[in-house]
């Protein structure tokens, strides 16, 4: 199997970067060695149970994972086959819809800031406070004055976030625009599917050259050290897959979690 650099997917703060750099159908490449890979995402997902077990035992620290991607780009899916595995008491995932009144009467990351993680708990946002800076910007919502501020605030909020015991990692999980027309087409093909279909994504999609530059520009501006961007090319689900599965593993890896001591003199107790 070719080595899964996952390095090359991160964004490095600072340096240049664009999104077409990044091909999304890179997998066809090695479409051959997909059972390898696979073997591979399992084996990491494996890791990953064992290491969310001492994350969740300790209950010194969390891990926040954002996924941000264009309709049909595969958040919900990822959560699903990543994060299935794991114990759910430890396990949280929040999606941001259209926000409510109460909502719109606080600031734009008040919503966000109530569904982080515990300590011990994997935290996972399918949509985020990223629709703040890609969605209101391509609808013209906000106006660029608006979304650069925005983009401070998110980096100090993650930041506090990461000195308060919290780790961030965040995934834009990228397809073509040809595969969402097919991801699409299957919507209506399939009746199993038809419930995923909504005509608002149509519609969407014509505005897909501005979500491309919204993306881009919020990925470049909030990628640092300690809460990093990965572009994972998501044509190919096991490909997409084996991505996220080593970047989480070695986010938590990271982290080092540890179990609690047991109690002072355990040697000493029996069960009649």
């Amino acid at each position: 199997m070719a080595k899964l650099d996952i390095e090359q997917y991160r964004v490095r703060p600072g340096k240049a970067f664009e999104l077409e750099r990044i091909d999304p159908g890179v997998a066809n490449a090695f479409r051959d060695e997909r059972e390898a890979y696979e073997a591979a995402r399992d084996a990491a997902l494996t890791e990953l149970r064992e290491l969310h077990e001492r994350l969740y035992a300790e209950r010194e620290q969390a891990l926040l994972i954002v996924m941000l991607a264009i309709d049909t780009g595969g958040k919900d899916s990822t959560i699903d086959r990543i994060f299935s595995g794991l114990n759910p008491q430890g396990c949280v995932v929040s999606s941001f819809g259209v926000p409510t009144e109460e909502e719109r009467a606080h600031d734009f990351l008040w919503r966000i800031h109530r569904r982080m993680p515990r300590k011990g708990q994997i935290g996972i946002f399918n949509r985020s406070h990223y629709e703040d800076v890609t969605v209101q910007r391509v609808h013209e919502w906000i106006d660029k004055p608006i979304w650069e501020r925005r983009y401070e605030h998110i980096l100090d909020f993650e930041s506090l976030l990461v000195e308060s015991g919290t780790s961030v990692v965040k995934f834009h999980l990228r397809i073509s625009k040809e595969e969402q027309a097919q991801r699409l087409k299957e919507r209506l093909d399939d009746p199993t599917k038809h419930w995923k279909f909504n005509p608002d994504d149509l519609a969407e999609r014509k505005r897909w050259d501005d979500y491309q530059e919204a993306f881009e520009d919020a990925i470049v501006a909030t990628s640092t050290d300690d809460a990093p961007w990965y572009v994972v090319p998501a044509n190919s689900k096991w490909y997409r897959d084996a991505v996220v599965a080593r970047a989480v593993v070695e986010q938590m890896r990271k982290l080092a979690p540890q179990y609690p001591s047991p109690v002072e003199g355990i040697e000493r107790y029996t069960v009649e």
